[in-house]
């Protein structure tokens, strides 16, 4: 019965144009309530989970849009930390019709500027799939992003798609958790996008001791090891996070170079559960609420 009330609530509020009218609070409540089987506390949140709720409601801050723009935030980026960690933009498109690989190199990115997850990733032309790639980034750019989680930022960013260098092959992702311009933790993402093999997720805290909890993801079979720019991407975490209560900043390492990724504020949008459970009150207890 608690299964089926989760997910006739979910497709209720998520998948029907009644969800759409909801007022953003009752729609928060019900969302959580479906994917993570209680209800949150909003006026009193002091879980990781319920704090990214509040958040979402009560922090206007007007540089958001910016910094989850994937491409204004390069600009906003490189003034804070040096262009040299900036990934290079090849191209910037207003619609899939205008994506032209011919005007690109053999390897390149692609995803939406407004999303999250929409990242298209060309390895040789030979084998790129243009269609497929036209179909998913299509559907992406129709999808208000910012409504289905009461993300609001992501729902004033230009629909775009933008075309990035390829970094390198098998790349780790680092991923800091700051709180108010402070880099207490992160967790590494391997395996990602790497065809056969499961994502996984490793905590660790800000001196590299890792932490026994899984967010979404198993931990990888061999602990990954610290990267030589380390102090270095905490340091630029620290710059692009000041004055922000909670946003991760995430950095890619190659080639001896530290390459900004992205800023998410809002962290599996608060609706995934921590394990052990314990973690989803201690990490919000690092988070200062205005």
């Amino acid at each position: 019965m608690k299964n089926m009330f989760e997910k006739i609530t979910r497709r209720l509020i998520e998948e029907t144009p009644a969800g759409g009218w909801l007022p953003d609070e009752l729609y928060l409540k019900l969302q959580f309530r479906s994917r993570m089987g209680v209800w949150p506390d909003l006026r009193h949140p002091v879980t990781f989970n319920e704090k990214i709720q509040w958040l979402k409601l009560h922090d206007r801050n007007p540089l958001y849009p910016t910094i989850v723009d994937k491409v204004a935030v390069k600009e906003w980026a490189a003034a804070k930390i040096g262009p040299e960690h900036i990934i290079p933009t090849l191209a910037v498109w207003d619609g899939v019709e205008k994506i032209d690989p011919a005007a690109l190199p053999e390897r390149f990115v692609l995803k939406c500027t407004h999303d999250s997850g929409s990242t298209v990733i060309c390895t040789g032309k030979a084998s790129f799939d243009l269609g497929a790639a036209k179909k998913r980034l299509g559907e992406r750019l129709a999808l208000d992003y910012g409504r289905r989680f009461r993300e609001w930022p992501y729902s004033a960013v230009p629909r775009r798609i933008i075309a990035e260098e390829f970094l390198d092959d098998g790349l780790n992702d680092y991923k800091f958790f700051c709180f108010g311009g402070t880099p207490e933790l992160l967790f590494v993402a391997t395996d990602r996008n790497t065809p056969g093999k499961e994502t996984c997720f490793d905590f660790f805290d800000a001196g590299w001791n890792h932490i026994p909890v899984r967010n979404g993801h198993p931990n990888a079979a061999v602990t990954p090891k610290k990267p030589e720019g380390f102090g270095e991407m905490k340091a630029l975490a620290a710059k692009l996070s000041e004055g922000i209560p909670f946003v991760r900043v995430d950095f890619y390492e190659t080639g001896g170079r530290v390459f900004f990724g992205e800023m998410t504020l809002y962290h599996w949008s608060g609706l995934r559960p921590f394990d052990p459970e314990s973690f989803d009150r201690t990490f919000g207890d690092m988070i200062k609420l205005p």
